[in-house]
């Protein structure tokens, strides 16, 4: 009789151990992030050949706009005039990668890399390149936010007494051609 209770209750234990990996193993398996969420978060390749200066390039990556403004010569020495104007020029608060703590913000001067959300309310601020009403009168070209007037240049760096506290932020990205880069990667 023990004999035969000792194998029923190791048949059950057994039955029970079994069942029990096969109801987990379905639960873990849905709490993996899916083949659109994976597609999303990783790293992507963008080629930037085809942008001429003074152009730009949109594109979704984690489910924001990301911007890649290709900067003329002028822009680029646009950016060291004005730097009084601006609440944070160096990027020394918020979370821009120690790599692009320069006037550019960027691995190198003629190319910006950024996530156009304003740091205010996450509105898309809108790329002004010549001056208008709306702007000041010494509007060096920048992006404008059109929620509550939030001001950026063209290192996407916020202007001093905006509504925005902070300057959009920059995304890691390493340049793995002469004009291609690999979005969600970087390397020291």
């Amino acid at each position: 009789m023990q004999r035969a209770r000792r194998n029923l209750l190791l048949a059950t234990g057994a039955g029970c151990g079994l069942g029990g990996v096969g109801a987990v193993a379905p639960l873990l398996g849905s709490m993996a992030p899916g083949s659109l969420a994976r597609l999303q978060g990783g790293a992507k390749r963008v080629e930037l050949g085809q942008l001429a200066p003074g152009e730009h390039l949109v594109l979704r990556w984690r489910g924001l706009p990301v911007w890649v403004l290709r900067r003329t010569p002028a822009m680029v020495d646009a950016l060291a005039r004005g730097e009084q104007r601006l609440a944070d020029p160096m990027s020394l608060r918020g979370t821009t990668p120690p790599w692009a703590r320069n006037r550019w913000r960027s691995l190198r001067p003629e190319f910006l890399v950024f996530s156009n959300v304003c740091t205010h309310l996450g509105c898309v601020p809108e790329l002004r390149l010549s001056g208008g009403a709306d702007l000041p009168a010494h509007w060096p070209g920048g992006f404008a936010c059109p929620c509550h007037g939030s001001l950026y240049d063209l290192a996407a760096r916020v202007w001093r007494d905006m509504p925005a506290p902070d300057n959009m932020s920059v995304p890691d990205y390493e340049f793995i051609a002469d004009t291609t880069i690999m979005l969600g990667v970087h390397r020291d």
